[in-house]
């Protein structure tokens, strides 16, 4: 089978031989395609991921081969996520299911950038699903990323009506918008580039350059969507007092000091939000199933052959999202 790794300065793709399921419980799945994540891109930039990683997570796939107690059958087309939290310990306990060292250990197996994957049991039981029928492969693709932001807009906890700021119109800003107007906030959108400002018009959400904002616009949560470091100024710049700020996005600089006068004489809560429990994906495939959230325009196709061009294209903002077709 073929996959694609991580090759000092370069993602290449090789021959290794199938993967079995053997006496294991689980799937072997074909991948039909995998998205290319922000995070994929960090792991490869900064060489967190050691040379001949197989990266990916955001799979849709065919169940070929199954030893399970679900219901799931070979033939099956599905989406799923690779962590799954234990919802027993600390972090668990108090909403912080990114934390949990069960949820870091739970993985898809190579990766999502590889012919075939093998699913464990777990996976089955708490974070697959089939794909609705109404979903594309490409549109299927979201359920992870999109379930990460359905868990950062229930952590920001607004009220009904509340005015929320996306700052950043990556795709992440794009979905982040759209949930955001799902869950009954008045949104707005900005960024500087225009192509991005109008595809979310597009999906009937207000949107504008950051540089046109009124100065006197205040939201009661900000959504830091944005990888820039000057994102930061312009949230502490738009948030109400006693407003939030959402942070959803790593940047460039990990600044050496926190507004700290401004967060206490203001009161702002800051807080992040990294990966989602299974609940939170369940309600991204209703968004996607239901036409809430709309992804059509996000993204561009590569073939698995191709991948060093869809990183290359992303990393230099040619174009906003990658999806990688691994089979047919």
């Amino acid at each position: 089978m073929k996959i694609a790794v991580i090759d000092n300065e370069k993602i290449i793709v090789k021959n290794v031989e199938d993967i079995k399921l053997n006496s294991r419980k689980g799937a072997i799945v074909k991948v039909l395609g995998c998205g290319l994540c922000g995070s994929d891109i960090v792991k490869f930039v900064h060489k967190i991921s050691k040379d001949g990683t197989v990266l990916g997570h955001e799979i849709v796939a065919e169940i070929v081969d199954i030893n399970s107690d679900t219901d799931f059958k070979v033939g099956d087309e599905i989406v799923t996520s690779h962590h799954i939290p234990c919802g027993e310990c600390v972090y668990c306990k108090h909403g912080n299911v990114s934390m949990c060292e069960h949820f870091k250990s739970t993985n898809i197996r190579p990766g999502g950038f590889s012919e075939y994957v093998y699913l464990s049991e777990e996976h089955l039981k708490n974070v697959a699903h089939l794909k609705p029928e109404n979903l594309s492969d490409i549109e299927a693709s979201f359920y992870e990323p999109l379930g990460c932001i359905v868990r950062a807009v229930k952590r920001a906890s607004l009220l009904q009506g509340d005015k929320a700021l996306v700052v950043g119109l990556g795709s992440i800003g794009i979905l982040t918008a759209q949930a955001l107007k799902a869950y009954g906030y008045d949104v707005l959108g900005c960024d500087l580039l225009k192509e991005r400002i109008e595809l979310l018009k597009s999906f009937g959400i207000d949107a504008c350059d950051v540089r046109e904002l009124d100065y006197d616009y205040k939201a009661d949560g900000i959504f830091m969507t944005s990888g820039a470091d000057k994102a930061i100024g312009t949230a502490l710049k738009y948030v109400r007092n006693g407003g939030k700020i959402l942070v959803f996005s790593s940047t460039p600089s990990d600044l050496s000091a926190y507004p700290n006068n401004e967060i206490y004489y203001r009161e702002l809560t800051i807080m992040g939000s990294y990966s989602p429990a299974p609940v939170d994906l369940k309600d991204s495939l209703a968004l996607l199933k239901d036409g809430k959230v709309k992804v059509k325009g996000i993204s561009t196709v590569y073939n698995l052959d191709d991948i060093q061009n869809a990183f290359d294209d992303t990393m230099t903002n040619k174009i906003m999202k990658a999806y990688i077709k691994v089979t047919n």
